[in-house]
């Protein structure tokens, strides 16, 4: 276990054009490299940008397309696939232009549906209108025309029209041809039919209603177009299993162009060269040179270099991306560290202490051997072969912290609440080990004792709070070492987080500690706790004065005096809060006890009372009881390990924040 971050080098890849594609394929596979944008970096207007715009606008009809026929593409390259070839873009087209002119079909026979719908219900509610149908045109939605019009005209004044109107043939013969549209659209249906030598027909004189032919006529079309959009369902069905493989690979291909082309756009280059750089973790660069070296056959010039020979990271223009290498349990803590923030480089991984202290802490305030075993099995479902695998970021601290409820719960004696079905085998155990069985190893709750005594109570509490002066002094340390090491000597020194202030806190836990066992304050006290309270207050001073800057005080004595008071105020106040803050594990803890001894007491009393309903009560208040506790009181357990990480560990080392190192990959 390494509680440093990988070393990291900073990387210049010279590349032959010819190359370049293939070697940024492999770093995007590889996610070995985090691209630095170099100071004269090309702008993404250049060739290769063009044709990264050209393989995104390519990515997009082919996602359109799939979209039409309900195929699902991936928001990422898969692990087969290749760049794009100019077959690959022939192919694209090819498809593209099938599914697109299948969809245009589509929405004009849907368009012409919906007009059918408008118009065939507007003929219908005028049908039994007492009025001349001469008089209609004046009144109703509709304008209608009713004449004779050669069936050769018919498809290009059907063409003409479009959406404006709707043709309908009235006889066998497609000579007479009802033509309906809105209001807004009859002086374009007049025109048209003009031009193609429309011959209106004359309506009987007194003919009142709309005719039945035009809508029987409606009727029938609105018929045919239904037909026509299952035909194109079915059609639609037929092109998504036979390109449905297809449409994914090219898609995928595209999107992998799409990277390539991206960082040939934002690094510079020659008419011949390509010049790639970025960081790497140590440890990996002799990999990356062989691998590269016969990739390229040769054709690569490769740099490397360390973060102090960079002038950006000397100057503190740049920070050095961090990337931590943790075993597979401490690795499923990372992000809690990360979402807090990325240690700098160079300076201590707190992610191995916050996974022992996280699960630690947990199993304490959650133990339960049933409980703790349905966390265990979530934990399993999130893996990456269980079923809930999209929740895999939480798959190892579930089993983390399912693991130490167990045990916990265990010690306890506590089984989904009940506390009697572990009592033979811890008896056994603790006969044949210490000659004196016992019911439970560990008493919570103070009832659950003869006699009701608290005196391990107050022992368990003052165990949470001994946790919290260890991990208190952990971050005490970890920011003194970061200090030094960041070169931050008066921050290591003289700081209420530094050594002055860590002798300040153990010297008050000793004082505390003596009065507890009997002893009292001494005078000597008193000195014992000034001494690294003077250097916290005159620690900026006596700084000033060894580097030799002027003015010493650095400011008038008033404001010195009183940012030094409140600077040891400060730090007193902080350190009991913070000591303070782990007596919730104990109360948590007991809390869980609480509501176990309740659930069960009731379900006791319900199984008491006698009967099948009895029995079926107390069994249903199990369920219920359980689940509570599982999702609420886990819940807030979650939260408060948490916060005692955030608040009382970071807060004592995480005043600057790291660059978490993102490689670049195809794969996120």
């Amino acid at each position: 276990m390494t509680l440093r971050p990988r070393k990291m080098k900073r990387m210049e890849l010279t590349v032959h054009k010819n190359d370049v594609d293939a070697v940024i394929e492999y770093l995007g596979r590889r996610a070995v490299m985090q691209f630095t944008t170099p100071e004269a970096a090309k702008s993404s207007s250049g060739e290769e940008g063009d044709a990264a715009s050209k393989m995104a606008q390519r990515l997009e009809r082919l996602r359109a397309c799939a979209d039409f026929l309900d195929i699902t593409i991936l928001p990422e390259p898969d692990d087969n696939s290749v760049p794009a070839s100019a077959a690959d873009e022939a192919l694209s087209e090819e498809i593209c232009t099938s599914i697109e002119s299948l969809q245009q079909r589509e929405t004009a026979i849907i368009q012409e549906k919906r007009r059918l719908i408008e118009t065939c219900n507007e003929a219908r509610a005028f049908s039994n209108l007492n009025a001349p149908f001469s008089e209609l045109d004046h009144l109703s939605y509709l304008s209608l025309r009713v004449g004779r019009l050669d069936p050769r005209e018919q498809p290009d004044l059907k063409e003409k029209l479009g959406e404006r109107a709707v043709v309908i043939a009235l006889d066998s013969e497609g000579e007479r041809i009802l033509a309906a549209t809105s209001r807004r659209g009859r002086f374009a249906l007049d025109s048209e039919l003009s031009n193609h030598a429309f011959v209106p027909i004359a309506i009987p004189e007194g003919y009142k209603g709309i005719p039945s032919e035009m809508i029987n006529g409606l009727e029938n079309r609105l018929s045919e177009t239904e037909e026509h959009i299952a035909d194109i369902a079915d059609e639609k069905q037929q092109l998504c299993a036979a390109l449905a493989a297809e449409l994914q690979r090219l898609a995928s291909s595209c999107r992998l162009s799409i990277a390539i082309e991206w960082v040939k756009a934002h690094f510079s280059a020659t008419e011949n060269i390509f010049r790639l750089s970025g960081w790497v973790p140590g440890d990996m660069v002799a990999t990356l040179v062989s691998d590269l070296s016969r990739l390229s056959g040769g054709r690569v010039a490769i740099r490397s270099y360390n973060p102090d020979e960079i002038p950006q990271v000397r100057n503190g223009n740049e920070k050095v991306p961090v990337s931590l290498k943790h075993s597979a349990f401490v690795k499923g803590f990372e992000g809690m560290v990360f979402s807090y923030g990325a240690p700098l480089y160079g300076t201590i991984d707190p992610t191995p202490l916050v996974a022992f202290f996280y699960t630690f802490l947990f199993g304490i305030m959650f133990g339960d051997m049933g409980q703790g075993f349905v966390l265990f099995l979530a934990g399993l479902l999130a893996s990456k072969r269980g079923p809930l695998k999209r929740f895999i970021r939480f798959s190892t601290p579930l089993i983390a912290v399912g693991s130490a409820s167990m045990i916990m719960g265990f010690l306890t004696g506590e089984v989904f609440t009940v506390e009697h079905l572990l009592a033979a085998p811890t008896r056994a155990i603790t006969g044949a080990l210490t000659g004196h069985p016992v019911d439970q190893i560990l008493h919570i709750l103070p009832l659950a004792e003869k006699g009701g005594s608290v005196t391990k109570l107050f022992y368990f509490f003052g165990f949470t709070v001994g946790i919290g002066v260890i991990i208190n002094s952990l971050g005490l340390f970890i920011n003194i070492f970061n200090c030094f090491i960041l070169k931050k000597y008066e921050a290591a020194l003289f700081s209420k987080t530094g050594l002055a202030g860590l002798l300040f806190f153990w010297y008050a836990i000793f004082i505390g500690l003596r009065c507890i066992f009997g002893g009292r304050f001494e005078s000597f006290d008193v000195l014992g706790l000034a001494i690294p309270a003077l250097f916290i207050l005159f620690g900026p001073v006596i700084w000033r004065g060894i580097t030799g800057k002027r003015p010493v005080l650095g400011h008038s004595f008033g404001t010195f005096a009183m940012e030094g008071l409140m600077e040891v105020w400060e730090t007193a106040s902080s350190y009991f809060s913070n000591t303070a803050s782990f007596l919730r594990v104990g109360a948590f803890a007991l809390s869980h006890g609480v509501l176990a001894y309740i659930v069960f007491r009731f379900s006791e009393e319900m199984v008491l009372s006698g009967g099948f309903t009895g029995s079926l009560s107390a069994l249903f208040l199990m369920l219920i009881g359980n689940t509570i506790i599982i999702v609420l009181e886990g819940l807030i357990v979650a939260i408060q390990v948490l916060r005692l990480q955030y608040y009382e560990f970071f807060g004592k080392f995480f005043t600057e924040r790291g660059v978490e190192f993102v490689p670049f990959r195809f794969k996120k």
